[in-house]
């Protein structure tokens, strides 16, 4: 790779900015994004060396950018987007669409159907990437190389290219990606649009080896030009997890969830109510576990920590009502005045998940499919008891922790719970053992490793 490409001026595209902005008191006030990407990219941004393009996603964002607040960030521009284009494009399209796509949640007995509102919800997509492509294109220093994230911004490549020869490409996808069978189920011209616009990019990268494997299948299915590919695992801002897990707030947490759980044995999970995320099934793994290990009543508890998301999204509300549905099923066959089986908070409370990760004897995560999961890896990172992870064979983090963590698949409940069976009656030398080659597992790769793979695959 030559000087010149390292050194390179860069400009970041992501449908979510670096930042977030709250009206307190009157006063607008910018919040840092939490997260491994934003750990990655936004030192860049506060050198001077890199610039962030994203949607303003609320109305204090709108001001904010009306009034050049992002500036005292970095350099970061926010797009004004019409909101009907921006719910159309970020809703409809990308998470009913292609977030269940690459998933592989859709269920083509009721779903997608592509009818005059798919069509001027495909037409809102397209005119937000143009937005996007615009601003890089208007903002973007000569010989830049632009970092593009994720599947909402599909369709940028060709539209700068066409305009600004000069700059390179990269495009990352966060997300799984499906195989050509999945890819299928895509309406032929946004199939066709967005395969051909990501073939555009000077290179496309994903977390493993799997799902660049189904996106190089993808193109070759459509007959496309190859592009170049690559691999990256994003990591965990390990500090930032770790400034947390030291934290007042994470302590009181954690004093709160002991006086709740005692010395029980803990299996915990920290997530999302997204259909992805296989909550009930794990819900029906450890009710399993109690039915044929009685002994375990009164002696396990399950903290699970899962907020709601996309609310907005018929499907999810479904989803959240299932899961608590489960919970008060399950612990009104099960519990008693002394003890809950599981404890459900369903607030996105960052300090009480982190607390929730230094308390578990058994971290569960069993995605139905993730791109990475980086649950599987902060977990690990902060806990104070030589717990052990229950890993989707479906989740990215899989291919790293191989060997340390116990992995199981996704749809297995009888697996699962067996897997969760036999860590309770794992030997305490094998759990120190798993922990710690967990943690040296997580603690080889930094955001700036990610950040580095993707600037070599610029050239």
């Amino acid at each position: 790779m030559s000087d010149h490409r390292l050194d390179a001026p860069i400009v970041i595209c992501s449908n979510r900015g670096p930042v977030s902005y709250h009206s307190v008191d009157g006063e607008l006030e910018g919040v840092r994004g939490a997260g491994g990407l934003i750990s990655g990219l936004l030192p860049l941004m506060e050198s001077g060396r890199a610039r962030w393009i994203a949607a303003a996603l609320s109305e204090e964002d709108r001001v904010a950018a009306a009034l050049g607040l992002p500036e005292r960030f970095g350099p970061l521009h926010l797009l004004d987007i019409n909101t009907e284009d921006l719910d159309l494009y970020y809703n409809v399209v990308s998470n009913e669409v292609l977030w269940f796509l690459h998933h592989g949640l859709l269920d083509s007995t009721y779903t997608p159907d592509y009818t005059d509102e798919w069509r001027t919800a495909w037409q809102a997509y397209r005119r937000v990437n143009t937005a996007f492509a615009e601003a890089v294109c208007n903002h973007g220093p000569h010989g830049a190389t632009v970092l593009v994230q994720d599947y909402h911004l599909s369709l940028l490549a060709p539209l700068v290219a066409a305009e600004r020869p000069d700059l390179r490409l990269v495009h990352f996808h966060h997300t799984p990606f499906a195989g050509p069978g999945e890819v299928r189920l895509l309406e032929p011209t946004a199939r066709r649009e967005i395969l051909t616009s990501l073939a555009a990019h000077h290179a496309c990268g994903f977390h493993i080896g799997r799902w660049e494997t189904n996106f190089r299948r993808c193109i070759e299915d459509m007959h496309l030009p190859s592009t170049s590919t690559f691999t990256s695992t994003l990591s965990s801002d390990l500090g930032a997890i770790r400034e947390v897990a030291a934290s007042p707030a994470c302590d009181a947490a954690l004093a709160k969830l002991t006086e709740r759980v005692g010395d029980r044995f803990v299996i915990g999970r920290v997530d999302r109510m997204e259909l992805s995320k296989n909550i009930v099934r794990g819900f029906a793994a450890y009710e399993r576990l109690l039915g044929l290990r009685p002994e375990l009543v009164g002696r396990v508890v399950f903290v699970a920590q899962c907020y709601p998301s996309r609310v907005n999204v018929p499907a999810y509300r479904r989803y959240r009502d299932l899961v608590v549905d489960t919970v008060e099923r399950i612990n009104g066959r099960w519990g008693s005045a002394e003890w809950t089986p599981i404890e459900l908070a369903d607030v996105d409370d960052f300090p009480a998940s982190v607390a929730t990760y230094r308390r578990y004897d058994a971290l569960l995560v069993n995605p139905v499919r993730d791109g990475l999961n980086l649950v599987a890896k902060e977990g690990p990172a902060v806990n104070e008891r030589h717990g052990q992870v229950v890993l989707s064979s479906e989740a990215g983090a899989s291919v790293e922790l191989a060997g340390a963590a116990d992995e199981v698949h996704p749809f297995d409940v009888v697996a699962t719970s067996e897997a969760l069976s036999a860590i309770i009656d794992r030997s305490p030398s094998e759990r120190r053992a798993r922990s710690e080659q967990l943690r040296r597992d997580i603690e080889s790769r930094t955001p700036q490793d990610w950040l580095a793979d993707q600037l070599h695959a610029a050239e």
